[in-house]
């Protein structure tokens, strides 16, 4: 992708450089135990908060970026199946870094490593949990202390996702290029992988009511362990830029929020686990035995579920059986809106 702005194709963020981020709905899962990946349930709908300026929040306006509906203590996954080129991506929740548990920085770093590898790395359901698991993205509202954010830094600040991307430098990218051009053929995903998303219908916008206001803001705790590595990154860090070429604020809004500043109906609700599983949908191991996974960090290790905070919703546990776990591995659009965070 050409170009120094991100922009929206459809639901999925592309970022200068060819980075692409899709944010997958799915199911959240027991926070005990460690499972197999749990499949997309559709992609959350995206919308840019410049289109918005008369109904979103004053700080909304400010910080920039994009909006997507999530339910109290749904789950969610991060998709980069559709990335172009190499790239360095930083993922922040509430500028807390989910690889490293560092606070947010405007450099990439080794030493714990602060991003993940594009295209090598194709999806991230969670913070890094090292030992090959990831602990699940769940969104909480801010003020409880259920946050990554709240647990790690001790405060409720900034909420929702934060993603920027660093490409390859020129020398590099070139290489990388070259080498994609010799290859004579390409290897390909499952149609129906992990990464496969079931396409949700919205509503046709209406037009949106009331002014702007304070919205309850919200931000992403964790949920249960499931099997995921968090690649090491095996190019030196010389060959990334040391500036970012692009990144972008994504806000969490309430389902009647959403409604309230867009217009449109929120996506239905999640499916319930008894549901999801007696329909027979798939759910993944993915391994692969060439990459390295990064070490679990302090911050992040000691983080603890919403559940300690919201307490069990006593929703019955349906585990999938064992011929529905499948093995996995071995441009268009206006600019979106930075803002002041």
């Amino acid at each position: 992708m050409t170009g120094t702005s991100v922009r929206i194709d459809g639901n999925t963020l592309r970022l200068p450089g060819g980075a692409a981020v899709r944010f997958v709905r799915t199911l959240r899962l027991p926070e005990t135990g460690t499972h197999p990946l749990p499949p997309g349930l559709g992609e959350f709908p995206v919308r840019r908060v410049a289109d918005y300026a008369d109904t979103v929040p004053e700080q909304w306006r400010a910080r920039g970026g994009v909006m997507l509906p999530v339910y109290l203590r749904e789950a969610m996954w991060l998709s980069f199946g559709s990335t172009t080129e190499p790239a360095a991506l930083q993922v922040g929740v509430g500028k807390v870094c989910a690889v490293s548990g560092k606070p947010w920085s405007d450099r990439l770093t080794r030493d714990p490593q602060n991003y993940v590898v594009l295209p090598r790395q194709p999806w991230l359901d969670g913070i890094n949990s090292g030992k090959g698991t990831v602990r699940q993205f769940v969104a909480v509202p801010l003020g409880l202390g259920a946050t990554v954010e709240g647990q790690v830094t001790g405060e409720e600040v900034w909420g929702g996702v934060q993603l920027q991307s660093f490409p390859l430098v020129e020398e590099r990218l070139t290489e990388w290029r070259e080498a994609q051009q010799r290859r004579l053929r390409s290897v390909s995903r499952p149609a129906m992988g992990y990464g496969a998303a079931v396409p949700m219908a919205m509503a046709a916008p209406a037009a949106p009511a009331g002014a702007p206001r304070s919205a309850p803001a919200m931000g992403l705790g964790v949920g249960g362990s499931m099997r995921q590595e968090v690649y090491r990154d095996d190019r030196p860090l010389s060959d990334w830029a040391d500036t970012p070429a692009g990144r972008v604020f994504v806000h969490l809004v309430t389902p009647p929020e959403w409604r309230r500043i867009t217009g449109e109906a929120p996506p239905p609700s999640p499916v319930d686990r008894a549901a999801y599983t007696n329909a027979g949908l798939p759910w993944f191991d993915y391994y692969d035995q060439d990459a390295e996974d990064l070490a679990p960090t302090d911050p992040l290790e000691g983080v603890k579920p919403v559940g300690d905070w919201l307490g069990d919703d006593h929703e019955p546990w349906q585990p999938p059986g064992s011929h529905q776990v499948e093995q996995l591995g071995d441009a268009p659009g206006k600019p979106v809106q930075d803002g002041d965070w």
